[in-house]
């Protein structure tokens, strides 16, 4: 069974072209539903063909009870299992697909939380108060990250090479692997070049590296740090608002389409496969905008 799994999860690597993380999401979401397989269900299950409606129903069941997860993550892991069983079919592994009737969750869909632009304005400015290469590295991301609305993941993925300065764009590969070209502002421009010209060959280690952005130790920049990097900015500058690494990419793009940006225009450059996915920064007015920045900021 775990041998149909790797079958399963090669496919989504080399004939659907999904990301490392999508793939890792995947894996541990059917690793889990395997291990309560073995677990839960008697007498032992030898094939995938002893999937029952019934046996999945006790699985959503026990996701919402026992593990008492948020509707969003049943749905997730729903959604891979009904992937998966509809790979299982199509390669003739089984003959009918016991989740074809099974439904998800509905899943209430929230609007992106932006924050506003007097709050935008204070974290970029915060690294310009500490001297030193890490600070001229974290203006580069900051300012990157709201010129370009990129995803995290895409942002740490950077080469050098993959930023031209002369064109004032990035190079971005997102998701399936599909390149976008990004223009930035001249401000996110020349943070950059002052910190791959100033910063970057003080944390290098290795000539070597093509990572545009480094850790104190000269490696790639993770996930993980990129968020501490977010968060002590955060503190430090008093914004009363949650903001994580993402929040820059919504506020791009709903500062973007609140200033009379094109909706195709704003799609092409999130890199979103669906309009409709982008249509949902339209419902994000300047008034919330507004009351978002009011609320954290109370008149004495």
């Amino acid at each position: 069974m775990e041998q149909n799994m790797k079958g399963f999860l090669s496919c989504l690597k080399v004939e659907k072209g999904y990301s490392n993380n999508t793939i890792v999401a995947y894996r541990n979401d059917l690793a889990q539903f395997l291990r309560w397989l073995g677990e839960s269900v008697e007498p032992a299950l030898k094939s995938w063909e002893d999937i029952t409606k019934r046996i999945l129903l006790s699985y959503v069941l026990y996701l919402k009870t026992d593990r008492e997860y948020a509707t969003a993550t049943v749905a997730r892991k729903i959604a891979a299992i009904k992937s998966f069983f509809h790979y299982l079919t199509g390669e003739g592994v089984i003959e009918e697909n016991p989740t074809a009737t099974l439904d998800s969750p509905k899943v209430r869909k929230y609007l992106p939380k932006a924050i506003s632009q007097e709050d935008v304005d204070t974290l970029l400015s915060a690294p310009a108060r500490h001297p030193g290469p890490r600070s001229l590295r974290d203006s580069a991301i900051l300012e990157i990250l709201y010129a370009s609305g990129m995803r995290v993941s895409e942002l740490v993925a950077l080469n050098v090479g993959d930023v031209n300065l002369a064109s004032a764009n990035v190079r971005c590969v997102g998701k399936a692997n599909k390149e976008r070209i990004i223009p930035i502002y001249p401000q996110a421009a020349r943070a950059i070049e002052k910190y791959v010209t100033e910063g970057r060959i003080q944390l290098l280690r290795d000539s070597t590296e093509k990572a545009l952005f480094l850790n104190h130790r000269g490696g790639r920049l993770t996930r993980q740090g990129l968020w501490l990097i977010i968060k002590r900015y955060v503190e430090e500058t008093g914004i009363a608002v949650p903001v994580t690494p993402h929040t820059l990419r919504h506020s791009f793009a709903t500062h973007m389409l609140s200033g009379g940006a094109d909706l195709q225009d704003v799609q092409a450059l999130l890199g979103h496969a669906s309009i409709s996915t982008t249509q949902i920064y339209k419902q994000v007015t300047p008034e919330q905008l507004r009351e978002i920045y009011d609320d954290a900021h109370p008149k004495a």
